[in-house]
């Protein structure tokens, strides 16, 4: 299975949740980093880290698939 039907397949609902949890503190750490006042450099840091995070968390929670309910005929080999 290749990134891209990996990414297609189905997604359990656990990593569903988490990945909107990761997309909302990448949004948060964003935020921070844009803001348009003058913040000190920790808040800007834990803005960077909250960005990095988020987006990690994201991709991970979208590239885990549910065995269970993807089509084992379609797979066509074993890549390992």
């Amino acid at each position: 299975m290749n990134v891209v039907e990996r990414a297609q397949a189905p997604t359990p609902k656990f990593f569903k949740v988490l990945r909107n949890i990761g997309i909302i503190v990448a949004t948060i750490g964003g935020v921070i980093l844009t803001a348009p006042v003058a913040l000190p450099a920790t808040i800007v840091t834990v803005g960077g880290y909250l960005t990095v995070a988020g987006g990690v968390i994201s991709a991970i929670s979208q590239i885990t698939v549910d065995d269970k309910k993807v089509d084992k005929g379609a797979e066509g080999g074993n890549d390992e």
